[in-house]
């Protein structure tokens, strides 16, 4: 039996998630560092990730990080490819922007860029080699976190964090936020009711 207080932030939680915003989580090595980006995805109202497992070990987002996910992996959708032509292509097709987080001359500062697109894919890369070639030349926008120390990047779950913080606020600022549709939202009720 579920209590009435469960059931009403089931519904608040619903109400909240995000229409057209996802993330890509492109060959993560450490499984710890991909359960920390899932608490952000549930924190900012993304329902759905998806895991490009091709040169990394894959592994099973339901069941890792349980501690630093904070059950957020229990609440989410996942998607799993082994290819990231297949997957970023199939994402296009579905009508996203690919936004590929990139340290490189051509990216352009987070803040500087503007998140008007309905739909839009957040594509991070592996801790230590960064995204794969194929995943850079599938991106329709390269951006990276300007920096003013020494270091040139934050930890993977940082990154994405800072990311999520900037598409979710600048979409509210400007009213282009999203909900998910009514038939959505009765459906991801449903399935929260039954977890």
């Amino acid at each position: 039996m579920i209590s009435a207080k469960r059931i009403e932030k089931i519904k608040q939680v619903v109400q909240k998630r995000q229409h057209g915003l996802t993330v890509v989580l492109e060959d993560i090595y450490d499984p710890h560092n991909a359960a920390a980006v899932l608490r952000s995805c549930d924190a900012f109202g993304v329902q759905e990730v998806y895991f490009i497992f091709k040169n990394q070990p894959e592994f099973n987002p339901r069941k890792v990080g349980k501690l630093s996910a904070a059950s957020a992996n229990k609440w989410l959708d996942f998607h799993i490819y082994h290819s990231s032509e297949e997957c970023l292509s199939q994402l296009k097709e579905a009508g996203y922007t690919i936004c590929a987080t990139i340290l490189d001359e051509e990216a352009q500062s987070i803040y500087d860029t503007e998140y008007k697109d309905k739909q839009i894919a957040l594509l991070f890369g592996n801790e230590h080699s960064g995204l794969s070639k194929t995943a850079i030349q599938k991106a329709d926008t390269k951006i990276y976190i300007p920096m003013r120390g020494f270091v040139q990047s934050f930890n993977l779950s940082v990154t994405a964090s800072m990311l999520l913080f900037e598409v979710t606020r600048q979409r509210l600022s400007n009213g282009t936020l999203q909900e998910l549709s009514p038939q959505n939202q009765k459906k991801l009720y449903e399935d929260f009711i039954n977890k």
